[in-house]
């Protein structure tokens, strides 16, 4: 069905027929309208430009301009036109060539109300067919219209994954309408900085607002020095491809990108740059130069741009570490010694990074070392006291880390083991001097040497006297004097003789002990026990 009724002209030059087409048949009941009549082909040609009509009813022979001159001139006005002719039985051949003009039927005089009503529905259920298939021909060109930018991104996305032949994607080029010569063509790699970390979580109109931000600015800044375009290869990543037959220009280009984006957003982007394509054929080449400088941004932390051109044949590999070197760090991480073990694994990574070794190579090597420190620490430490140093590793390896987060997450490693192990360690002497303190308090009658509590102690009598003043402030022998004059003073309350307190005490001579126990506390053991008795008896 139609939204309007279709308009209808009649043109003939006898009155009569006109009046029994357009008065006495009701066209409206088949959604049909009279657009207008005229009685000669030149005014019908004027009705027709005028009216526009839908169908159009003429008679072959006419003053002025027959109807074959005014057919061919209709179907070149109006193409979707249905022009029915009207002719007698000597005007067939007329007809007929009307007919190769484009006209849609004939209908001979005489002809009856009903001969003229099936023809005219006969134009109009074709007219409609057409208009039909127009409607499926303008939204097929419309989806299609719409659907170009997607379109265009996925045919780009392909070039630059996929060789293919330099003509035959010209072709397709072409058609997909880039706006771009399909020569002299660089390709840079943009993504936003740490992405992931800063953004990812954001609500995804949020996101979408950020990554429109950046393609906008990207294909403005382009657009001041050459041709290009900006399409999305995944999540975090676009692509540009841009005219250019010198690699400085293309650097510059990508320089002024990285300042535009931090001018005019919240955020700041990295780039890696490919060489010149000659072609559409090279454009993969370019594309996985330009991966490789992005790489590079390992050194930076991001915002700013690395050109293929300037590091192609500077990134050498350097000598994996010396496993000496390697194992003089483990053993004094494994000693829980901060300083030395801090001290060789800044002067290690100072000699693997000095120039600008490739970045995936330098990644895997820090993460190695990570693992080899971890393991040591392992041997040392419980697994549940690690657990945290070890998931920050997987994570930081996941969110691919700068060349700083790397070196940071190594001194921490570093830091924290040794820390750990140094608790440890002081955690275990202090069990050993309490163990020490007890038996020298349980032995106080004993003739006890520093060489005898350290053997107790299983340790040399240098390294137990060090532990013992650091964790009880004071020497062993003091600590021995200290303990006995205690023990002493509770004697000398209970009323014990002086030669008897002497004896239990391992003083070999009454007038030694004597001695000592005034040194300690200001009296002789008379008078203490004469002042305590004293105050005991006030």
């Amino acid at each position: 069905m139609t939204e309007r009724l279709i308009r209808l002209c009649v043109i003939d030059d006898i009155s009569s027929v006109v009046e029994m087409i357009t008065s006495r048949i009701d066209w409206t009941s088949y959604g049909i309208e009279i657009a207008g009549t005229a009685g000669s082909g030149v005014d019908g040609l004027r009705l027709v430009e005028e009216t526009r009509p839908d169908i159009v009813l003429t008679d072959i022979r006419m003053p002025r301009m027959d109807g074959l001159e005014m057919t061919a001139h209709i179907m070149k006005l109006a193409p979707h036109c249905k022009v029915v002719i009207l002719s007698g039985f000597t005007d067939f051949a007329y007809a007929q060539q009307a007919i190769r003009l484009g006209a849609f039927d004939f209908l001979k005089k005489p002809f009856s109300r009903a001969e003229i009503v099936k023809v005219v529905l006969k134009a109009k259920e074709a007219w409609e067919e057409d208009r039909r298939s127009l409607i499926e021909v303008h939204e097929m060109e419309k989806r299609l219209k719409e659907s170009m930018p997607l379109m265009r991104q996925e045919y780009l996305n392909t070039l630059v994954h996929h060789r293919t032949n330099a003509e035959q994607a010209e072709n397709r080029w072409r058609y997909f309408q880039i706006p771009l010569e399909p020569v002299q063509l660089v390709a840079m790699v943009v993504e936003i900085d740490r992405f992931d970390g800063n953004y990812a979580a954001l609500p995804t109109h949020e996101v979408e607002l950020i990554r429109f931000a950046m393609q906008n600015i990207l294909k403005e800044t382009i657009g001041t020095f050459t041709k290009g375009v900006v399409f999305r290869e995944s999540a975090n990543r676009h692509v540009c491809i841009l005219n250019c037959d010198d690699p400085e220009l293309a650097s510059r280009i990508a320089d002024r990108c990285c300042a535009h984006i931090a001018q005019y957003t919240r955020f700041t982007i990295s780039i890696g740059i490919g060489l010149i394509a000659d072609d559409i054929s090279q454009l993969p080449d370019s594309y996985e130069q330009a991966l490789h400088a992005f790489s590079y941004h390992f050194y930076t932390g991001g915002n700013g741009a690395f050109s293929f051109a300037h590091i192609a044949g500077a990134d050498k590999e350097p000598p994996r570490f010396a496993p000496a070197a390697a194992q003089e760090l483990l053993f004094a991480l494994r000693a829980g010694n901060l300083e030395r073990s801090s001290g060789l694994l800044t002067q290690l990574l100072n000699d693997l990074f000095a120039g600008t070794p490739k970045p995936d190579y330098m990644i895997s090597v820090c993460y190695e070392l990570a693992f080899m420190m971890l393991r040591v620490l392992l041997e040392k430490l419980p697994y549940e006291q690690v657990r945290g140093l070890e998931r920050r590793i997987r994570e930081n390896k996941a969110e691919e880390p700068t060349m700083q987060e790397l070196r940071q997450l190594l001194d921490d490693i570093c830091r924290k083991g040794c820390k750990w192990i140094e608790m440890q360690r002081t955690s275990e002497s202090e069990q050993i001097v309490r163990q020490s303190m007890q038996y020298i308090r349980d032995n106080l009658k004993q003739p006890l040497t520093v060489e005898q509590c350290a053997k107790q102690a299983n340790l040399s009598a240098g390294y137990f006297s060090n532990v013992f003043k650091k964790i009880v402030g004071m020497t062993v022998q003091k600590f021995i004097t200290q303990e006995r004059i205690k023990r002493a003073k509770q004697m000398l309350i209970e009323d014990y003789q002086v030669q008897e307190i002497a004896d239990a005490l391992s003083y070999e001579h009454r007038r030694y002990f004597s001695e000592v126990f005034k040194k300690v506390t200001g009296m002789t053991p008379s008078e203490f026990r004469q002042g305590y008795l004293g105050k005991d008896g006030s």
